[in-house]
Formats: structure tokens, C-alpha cells, sequence
């Protein structure tokens, strides 16, 4: 099991904040979101329920809240700067089941773990409104509204069309393995597979188009949320002492630029 760093990661949110205030800035600010073109107004804020990647360095809280402040961008900026680069190196050997078996309840090290609910419903229930449950469970949802970061759009969701909502891996498990995760010991890859912080519920065609790219492949085409996808995919890599392409951090860094 890898010791947890998320402790210093929210010295950064904390540090983050500090300077909003300072500025005379509000953090979550979401007027101004005119230019993403990824969906209704009322999407583009997540329906109020989006939060920041700063001030959520567990991945316990819902979304990906747009960072449109100058002070947390910069603050953005400062953590992707953390991530180490190295070249992508061989798939050769990578299989899913490397990481464990689908949405395991027991990686341990993780939050969320251990309480009874598979890692997907645990991600539904985090993400989802208008939650519905099969008869008899307070853990399978059958039915959600879910409020996408990645096209900026409102989804009905039920569970017989399941793969219209599928949760992603931020970093992908294929893309980790190539920056070193081939090299991990077993519960550090399925610490990866079922982290929170790793995890989000987004519309499946998004997911399937992303694959196993980096950034500088795959952004989400509701731009808004871009320097908040990169702070998100950079928080995984800090976490996880994986270092990222060069070119992959370069457009990390260019998506929270002033």
C-alpha cells in the first residue's frame, strides 16, 4: 500500500483559497462561461454541485467546477508544475486485470473502500441527483440524473441503458502501466483502479472517444473544465508519484495559462 500524500495536496487548496481571499476573489465563481460552448447554463455549473479540484483533494465531492479565477489558476499552474516527465513507455503486458477486478470494494488505501458498495455505485451515488435505488439497496442506483463535466450537459441515466454514463479513469490504467505502473507492486494498481480522486461519471461516448490518451491527445470538449482536468490529472499523478509525457504536461499547463 503507497503512503497517502493527500495531505499536502490540500496545503495547496488551503494555500489556494488563502490567496482568493487575499485577492478579494470568490472561489467557484461560474458566471462566466460564455465561451464553452459544451451545453445549457445550468449543465455548465453542474447544477451548483461541481466542485473544484483544489478544494477536493480526496475526489470524495462531486464534478470538476471550472477554475476561471486568476488566483487559482495560478495555484493550478504551481501543482502541475510538481509532475515529473518521463517518455510513454511499451503497453506490453498491460491487461485490466492487472489493476484487479472491476469496481472492487476492497482496495484498500482509498476512500470510499470497504463500505459495502462496489466502486461504481459509490461514484454514482457521489455524482448523481434524483437518485434512484434497486428495490431493497441503498447501494445499486438505478436511475440518476447526472450532470456531465466532460460535454457540459444533463443526463437521464438508467440502468438499462447503462453504458450511456460510464465512469472514467482520469489517468488512464493503460497510459499508467506505459508511465510505470507495469513496475507497481498489486495494491497500489487497484489503489489506482477504485480511487475517488482517479474516478468520474461522464457520458460513455466522451469516455470511449478519450481511450487511453493523455491531455495532450484528449481534452473534454466542454472547455470550461479543461485547467480543472489537467489539475485533476496532475492531483493523480502527485498522488501516485507517476510522472506524466512532456508534451502531455505542457497542455496541462497551457489549459490554467493567465
Amino acid at each position: 500500500m503507497i503512503p497517502r500524500r493527500r495531505p499536502a495536496l490540500a496545503a495547496l487548496s488551503a494555500a489556494a483559497s488563502a490567496v482568493l481571499v487575499l485577492t478579494g476573489c470568490e472561489p467557484g465563481t461560474l458566471d462566466d462561461l460564455a465561451e464553452d460552448g459544451g451545453g445549457a447554463s445550468g449543465s455548465a455549473a453542474g447544477n451548483g454541485r461541481w466542485v473544484s479540484p483544489l478544494d477536493n483533494p480526496e475526489g470524495t465531492e462531486p464534478g470538476l467546477a471550472p477554475l476561471t479565477e486568476s488566483a487559482e489558476r495560478a495555484e493550478a499552474r504551481k501543482l502541475i508544475e510538481e509532475v515529473r516527465t518521463k517518455g510513454r513507455g511499451p503497453r506490453t503486458g498491460y491487461d485490466r486485470d492487472e489493476f484487479g477486478y472491476a469496481w472492487m470494494d476492497t482496495a484498500d488505501g482509498v476512500p470510499l473502500a470497504r463500505n459495502g458498495c462496489d466502486t461504481r455505485n459509490d461514484l454514482m451515488r457521489r455524482d448523481g441527483q434524483k437518485l434512484e435505488f434497486r428495490s431493497g439497496s441503498d447501494c445499486v442506483v438505478v436511475s440518476m440524473t447526472l450532470a456531465d463535466p466532460y460535454t457540459g450537459k444533463d443526463i437521464a441515466w438508467k440502468k438499462q441503458d447503462a453504458m450511456e454514463v460510464q465512469i472514467d479513469h482520469v489517468v488512464p490504467l493503460s497510459y499508467a502501466w506505459q508511465m510505470g505502473a507495469s513496475r507497481w507492486p498489486e495494491d497500489k494498481r487497484r489503489q489506482l483502479a477504485n480511487d475517488p480522486l482517479n474516478l468520474l461519471p461522464v457520458e460513455g461516448r466522451a469516455n470511449s472517444a478519450k481511450g487511453d490518451s493523455g491531455p495532450a491527445a484528449w481534452l473534454p470538449p466542454h472547455k470550461a473544465v479543461r485547467c480543472a482536468y489537467a489539475v485533476r490529472f496532475a492531483q493523480v499523478a502527485v498522488e501516485y508519484e507517476m510522472p506524466v509525457t512532456a508534451p502531455d504536461k505542457a497542455i496541462m499547463l497551457e489549459q490554467c495559462g493567465s
